[in-house]
This record gives C-alpha cells, structure tokens and sequence, in this order.
C-alpha cells in the first residue's frame, strides 16, 4: 500500500469495524445517528454514517470517532485495531506490525528493557495504570473484610463467633495492608505533581489522615 492510499484504507477498517459493532448492538443508522445527536453532534447523520460504512466517506474527525465509539458502546482502541480479529496491522504507512503491538503502542503500553523513565508518558501511563489496580484490590479486600466482619457479629454461636472474629482479623490486616500501599501511591502521585483519580466512595477514608486505613477501624 502506498503511503497517500494509507489513510483512506485506515479509515475504512475504522467503518467496518464500526458496521460490525452497531449490528452486532442491533443499532440501525437511525438509532446511531440519533445517539450521536443525543450527545451534542447532530451533523453525524443517518446519509453520512451510511456513506462512512460504504466507503463514499474516506475521514472520520476524532470528535465523531469518540462519540461513536460511545454510541456504539464500544472502547475506542478496538475501532482502531482488530485485536484478535486479525494478526497484524499497517500501524502507519508502510509500517505492518501485529495488532497487539499496534494497540500497545498507541495505549503507551510497548514493552521495554527496563522500567519508563521517570516523567515521561509512559510512566505516567504505567503510574495512573498500578493506580487503577491498587484501587481495585483495596476494593475487594476491604468489603472482603468488612463482609467477615459482620458474619462474626452477627452469628449467635459464641464458639463460632470467636473463630469467625480470629479469620476477620486477617481479612481486615490483608486490606489494611491494601489501603495503605493505595495511600502511598497517591502521595507519590501529588508529590510528583499528579492528580490522582477520584476514590469510590468506599475508600474515600484512604485519603483521610487521621483514619488508619483499616475496614475493622469502625467496628
């Protein structure tokens, strides 16, 4: 493929991808032109989808692609690059590499020798990245505890109520342990000048410094 015919052929994998994802949420043109409407893009109509899917439109901006994609209840990086449908892409022209290592790329994710460089994208990719895990984990195992929590309160069998309360203590050191490693993250974070995501309301107390950080603080 040569480099000026790239972008036409680029666009149109996006179209068919995006043909594919509108059937597949059983959405017709109308719905989808309507959805983008909804979302304060009225010029992305039934005519222009239909001339995007039949190839008549060779370009897609990056507002109608987001809004799309959200339409379509799609994430945006699958419209770019057919990870498991197909086992390369032409990144960019001239340039076939698998899809994988396409979507890599463009998510800052490329594997490397060694760790980012501090402040560059990638690490703040890889930073915000250990955020979302760390955020998921304190998630799971403080209701995990607090959950054991409340069996051992709530059980009448005095025996039981004691081996129950002994099995809360370690969920509750486990999450503990979690919600720490998560408050040290984000302190690092804002001493680096970063903003960390909001918290869900169930770890909100992580962010407080006269909490502990433990599930079982309230008991």
């Amino acid at each position: 493929m040569t480099p000026d015919q790239w972008p036409t052929a680029f666009t149109g994998r996006i179209a068919h991808r995006m043909r594919d994802a509108r059937k597949a949420a059983g959405l017709t043109m109308a719905a989808v032109a309507q959805g983008c409407a909804d979302r304060g893009l009225p010029e992305v109509t039934e005519h222009s989808l239909k001339n995007l899917e039949s190839g008549r439109k060779t370009s897609v901006t990056v507002a109608d692609f987001f809004v799309l994609a959200d339409v379509l209840g799609v994430p945006p990086v699958t419209l770019l690059f057919p990870l498991g449908s197909a086992a390369t892409v032409e990144v960019l022209p001239g340039q076939e590499v698998s899809t994988w290592d396409a979507l890599t790329w463009f998510t800052g994710e490329a594997p490397v020798d060694r760790p980012a460089t501090e402040g560059t994208a990638r690490d703040v990719l890889d930073v915000f990245r250990q955020h979302g895990d760390l955020v998921a984990g304190a998630a799971a195992s403080t209701a995990l505890a607090r959950e054991r929590r409340r069996s051992a309160s709530t059980t009448l069998d005095r025996a039981r109520r004691t081996t129950l309360l002994q099995r809360a203590e370690g969920y509750e050191e486990h999450a503990f342990e979690d919600c720490q490693e998560l408050r040290a993250l984000r302190n690092n974070m804002r001493e680096r000048s970063l903003v960390p995501p909001a918290l869900p309301d169930e770890l909100a107390f992580v962010d407080d410094p006269d909490t502990s950080n433990s599930p079982g603080a309230d008991k």
